[in-house]
């Protein structure tokens, strides 16, 4: 059941959005599929300050992990400025799709989960946007939600702005990675729950994606299943079982989710692929469509480059084909 957005709501929606952004000069959102975006520009998803800000504030800080100088391979933590960077195709198909590296939950990897699939995504016709989402052991006041927040409100800006990306509002999908794959999980299934204050009219708009892709998806929060360190940032290591289970997408996931396109690989040592086998039982006791495609070889962390030569490999091809019947582009 796709969640109806109303052209009059839209309007309204982003004429006020503009209104708020205007003056926002560090925008800088005309990139193209070839460029390397400097993380520190985007379009802000917030028209202030973003909500809940702890005492004293988290530093942004940006690093290389890549031996390889010819590599680029960077991550960022101390996220403040929750913000999108877009990434445009020379032909636009009218769909666009909002991604979540992942990390996680310490950090957001920006080239290998983040800026590598969104050149792969704007070749091939589609806006692709990496969002730069706070993080949950950084002391914020929504806690365990502020991720899905940023999620959520990023959401509705793209389809408050999407004229303006020369894509369809109801042609957007999401797809993450490890940590990024929770919060996908995580906004499919909770894409109605409200986290933050309504601020605008923006807030108003749908946050359902049209299809979401997890890769490699951290699900599970319960001990023994859930990715230690994800679990221990998200909900604490001594987390009571409530609150497991209401951070697991497996255990919140609705019959209004969307389809959901699932990839693992078996041999994944640092996120079981029971993770995915939970999270497409949720989907198929819903009665939510899924496609799942699990590879003998991957480990974990394979995005687009780390596959090559190896049969996890093919998922981007399959999304595509997957993403394509499911009506996106």
């Amino acid at each position: 059941m796709r969640a109806s957005i109303h052209r009059r709501q839209l309007l309204t929606a982003g004429a006020a959005l503009l209104a708020t952004m205007a003056s926002r000069a560090a925008d800088r959102e005309n990139v193209s599929p070839g460029t390397s975006p400097d993380p520190a520009s985007g379009i802000e998803i917030w028209p202030t300050q973003a909500p809940g800000m702890p005492t004293p504030p988290p530093v942004e800080t940006l690093w290389e992990r890549s031996p390889n100088t010819l590599i680029a391979d960077r991550a960022v933590r101390g996220v403040t400025r929750p913000r999108l960077i877009a990434f445009r195709p020379d032909k636009p198909n009218g769909a666009a799709v909002l991604l979540f590296p992942g990390g996680g939950y310490d950090h957001v990897v920006v080239d290998k989960e983040g800026y590598e699939m969104a050149r792969w995504l704007a070749s091939r016709g589609f806006s692709a946007f990496v969002l730069f989402y706070r993080l949950p052991g950084e002391g914020w006041a929504a806690g365990p939600n502020v991720a899905l927040a940023d999620a959520q409100r990023a959401m509705r800006v793209l389809r408050a702005r999407a004229s303006d990306f020369d894509f369809v509002p109801d042609r957007v999908a999401t797809m993450g990675f490890s940590a990024g794959g929770h919060l996908c999980a995580d906004l499919s299934a909770r894409f109605a729950t409200r986290v933050y204050d309504v601020i605008d009219d923006v807030d108003a708009i749908s946050a359902r994606p049209h299809c979401a892709a997890t890769i490699y998806p951290v699900v599970s929060m319960r001990a023994g299943v859930a990715h230690v360190g994800s679990r221990k940032l998200l909900v604490g290591a001594d987390a009571t079982e409530a609150l497991e289970a209401a951070h697991s997408p497996n255990q919140t996931i609705t019959d209004h989710a969307p389809p959901h396109f699932i990839v693992h690989a078996e041999d994944d040592a640092a996120v079981p692929v029971e993770n995915t086998l939970l999270l497409r039982a949720a989907l198929k006791a819903k009665g939510v469509a899924v496609e799942t495609h699990l590879f003998r070889a991957g480990g974990h962390g394979f995005g687009l480059r780390g596959a090559a030569g190896k049969p996890a490999a093919a998922w981007p091809e399959l999304w595509q084909a997957w993403a394509t019947s499911m009506g996106l582009a």
